[in-house]
């Protein structure tokens, strides 16, 4: 499904029953009428709605003359969100989903990425492909999977509160140096970030197939000496700066991890099943804490077992990066998040390996 083979006129009627939730036939083409397309007829109007439906755009409903219109569940997965807008309004007004909805696997069977999307992400793959082949020094190869790791290491967590520096990270990671004034939590952190991507390159290609054994591996290795159960949570959690509350029973959890591994397995494309693990890992919280660093690398554990690029974050902001986390955790849209991966991807193509 792609917004981009829509003519102005079908934009603006997918915009407004996107905005009304629901409308008629009556109600589109008055709409139509106060907003300059009023020379458009009802038939017109008729046809573009039997086009946004056929399209997957809009879902019809009811028979008659009491037909009306609703965004489907797939436009509201990727429709474009003003972030400024919807994070203007105070994390209690926001209308949102408040719980999990596992309605959301039957949604992420489509496309996640547009042809163009796909297409753009494919040729910076290619681009590194080529870029990478030219490299025959394989202590250069090493050197820019370390910085690499450093980066990452730094940024993944940065996200989650750590303040270490990119150049402490560095110290610590390549002389053992740690930063004065920091929290031995924080050394950690920076160690385990080191540990379990060194593990990932020595063992890449056994995530071509995902599984929950793989996720926990990543997980432990992440949150080793912090004081975090290593097993699936069995108690509530909450988020810092969202309504949304996760699952907060075993069994639902356990049932949410087997949906995401059986979606993430049947998708073909590497690139979607990378950019799934990042978003619904984050969105299902399995564990107590560690859960967005979990999916950051098993998103990046993908990557390289298909022979691609690992993104290490370095350029994104943590802001905007929690905001598109709690975008998605509120109205299961991907948009802004979409936006970010394949932003960091054309970074890491653009800044490694050249």
């Amino acid at each position: 499904m792609e917004l981009q083979r829509l003519n102005r006129r079908q934009e603006a009627v997918l915009n407004y029953i996107a905005e009304s939730e629901r409308s008629s036939v009556s109600g589109v083409w008055q709409y139509l009428q106060k907003t300059g397309w009023n020379k458009v007829s009802r038939i017109t109007v008729i046809r573009d709605l039997n086009f946004l439906v056929k399209e997957g755009f809009l879902i019809r409903e009811g028979k008659g003359r009491g037909v009306t219109y609703k965004p489907s569940p797939q436009y509201n997965l990727i429709k474009e969100i003003d972030i400024e807008k919807y994070f203007s309004i105070p994390q209690d007004k926001r209308k949102i989903k408040q719980y999990f909805d596992f309605g959301v696997f039957s949604v992420l069977k489509n496309d996640i990425f547009t042809t163009q999307e796909a297409k753009f992400l494919q040729d910076l793959h290619q681009e590194f492909k080529e870029n990478y082949q030219k490299i025959k020094s394989k202590t250069i190869i090493a050197k820019e999977f370390e910085r690499i790791v450093i980066e990452f290491s730094w940024k993944s967590s940065q996200i989650e509160g750590n303040t270490y520096s990119l150049l402490d990270t560095e110290a610590l990671i390549k002389e053992h140096k740690e930063a004065k004034g920091k929290t031995k939590e924080e050394t950690q952190m920076i160690l385990n970030h080191k540990k379990a991507f060194d593990f990932v390159l020595s063992h890449k290609h056994i995530f071509k197939t995902l599984s929950r054994a793989k996720i926990e591996q990543i997980h432990k290795l992440l949150t080793a000496g912090l004081g975090i159960a290593s097993n699936l949570r069995s108690a509530p959690v909450g988020i810092t700066g969202t309504n949304y509350k996760p699952l907060d029973n075993v069994f639902q959890i356990e049932e949410a991890m087997g949906k995401m591994i059986r979606l993430v397995n049947s998708k073909k494309d590497f690139f979607e099943k990378a950019f799934l693990v990042l978003v619904l890992l984050s969105y299902i919280q399995p564990f107590e804490d560690g859960n967005k660093r979990t999916a950051r690398l098993v998103s990046d554990a993908i990557l390289l077992a298909y022979d691609s690029i690992p993104i290490s974050y370095r350029a994104v902001d943590e802001v905007e990066y929690k905001k598109a986390t709690i975008l998605f955790y509120e109205i299961n849209n991907v948009s802004y998040f979409k936006r970010i991966f394949i932003k960091q991807f054309e970074f890491a193509v653009k800044n490694y390996f050249r």
